[in-house]
């Protein structure tokens, strides 16, 4: 019999070293701060080095995007860094120097493409104001800050000759997202300006290369006008074509916010056809449905079609004191006017299973 041979070979393993650093900054009279500053104005640290980096945290104590908030931001502040890949925890301290839970959130691993690139986390102003954060007027923010090297290491493995490394693309696409160079398309939205790149557009939706793309064929260079959409929801839109990551909605210390956000990025996901962010949308609508945003919802649902979100709001009005909650607020009122057809199917749901005939009646109506 002949010997039975076993081939191994030597693969180059992808792999990553980590080192974190924890950096606290302190916002001293940040009662005054609240009032002097305007939209989007910052006060930012003293610089520290970590990893062979410079870096610096800013605070913004106003910043709007659908209500009030508050916004911190890790920036990259090194002539020569380039593409530095890191992942910042940002957390607002209590009195006792301890992290608050629901005023505490990660950013997904992104890649610092050069000086004055940044990461931010939004807050909600008035619980990160609250008078139990404060120590004499003193917000006190800390940063978890962790780096990544990549790192190749060469090992057997087994009868394996080549080892693929996860897809990275959505970092090379992030890094366009970052710097824009090479954009070739303009967009005026809102009275606001956004830059992107048309071959990522036209690879990420079809409507993008259909109705926005086709068109600059007879007007090369020339913005392209967005009506019916705010400037923050179209944003989000590219860093999810980007990226296809959403951190207002992963990262979000205020739910609140985030499901009326996610409710504006369903409309702009299904108006561009971007599947999968339509459904991330539907997905968080359906996990924070309530009596005040549940019309909302299921008019959303009827006008966008989303099963799933209109499954999941019929079922919440199936309970009597639901729909009797539901019926006094303003979204019912809207329901009634834009979306009476989804009212049918939702009279149809209460009715007993003996009154068939019934039901027929009214889905002829």
């Amino acid at each position: 019999m002949a010997d039975q041979c076993r081939v191994s070979a030597a693969a180059l393993i992808a792999a990553s070293e980590e080192c974190s650093y924890v950096f606290n900054f302190k916002i001293q009279g940040y009662s005054r701060a609240k009032e002097l500053f305007k939209n989007g104005e910052c006060v930012a640290s003293p610089p520290f080095s970590f990893g062979g980096y410079s870096w610096v945290l800013r605070y913004c104590p106003n910043r709007r995007l659908a209500g009030q908030v508050s916004y911190t931001q890790l920036v990259l502040d090194s002539d020569d860094a380039k593409y530095v890949k890191a992942q910042p925890r940002f957390s607002v301290l209590d009195k006792d120097g301890v992290p608050v839970k629901q005023l505490s959130g990660f950013i997904q691993q992104r890649i610092f493409p050069f000086r004055g690139a940044s990461l931010g986390l939004l807050m909600d102003q008035a619980s990160s104001g609250q008078s139990e954060h404060l120590v004499d007027d003193c917000l006190s923010i800390r940063c978890d800050l962790t780096l990544i090297k990549d790192v190749c290491s060469e090992q057997t493995v087994g009868d394996q000759f080549v080892v693929v490394p996860p897809s990275d693309l959505h970092r090379h696409f992030g890094n366009l997202l970052e710097s824009m160079v090479g954009a070739d398309v303009t967009f005026h939205v809102g009275g606001k300006e956004f830059l992107a790149h048309r071959f990522v557009l036209a690879a990420r939706s079809s409507v993008f290369e259909a109705e926005l793309l086709g068109a600059m064929k007879e007007n090369v260079g020339s913005p392209i006008v967005i009506h019916e959409m705010e400037p923050d929801v179209f944003k989000f839109l590219l860093h999810f074509i980007y990226t296809d990551s959403l951190p207002v909605l992963e990262f979000a210390t205020d739910q609140g916010e985030a499901v009326v956000m996610a409710g504006h990025l369903l409309v702009a996901a299904d108006r561009y056809n971007v599947q999968r962010l339509k459904l991330i949308c539907e997905h968080k609508l359906c996990s924070h449905i309530d009596a005040n945003m549940v019309a909302t919802s299921l008019a959303l649902a009827e006008q966008h079609s989303c099963h799933g979100l209109k499954e999941a709001c019929l079922q919440f009005l199936s309970s009597p004191s639901n729909l009797k909650a539901m019926m006094a607020t303003d979204g019912y009122e809207h329901l009634k006017t834009s979306c009476p057809s989804a009212l049918k199917d939702l009279i149809v749901r209460l009715l007993p299973v003996e009154m068939e005939v019934a039901k027929d009646i009214v889905m002829a109506i």
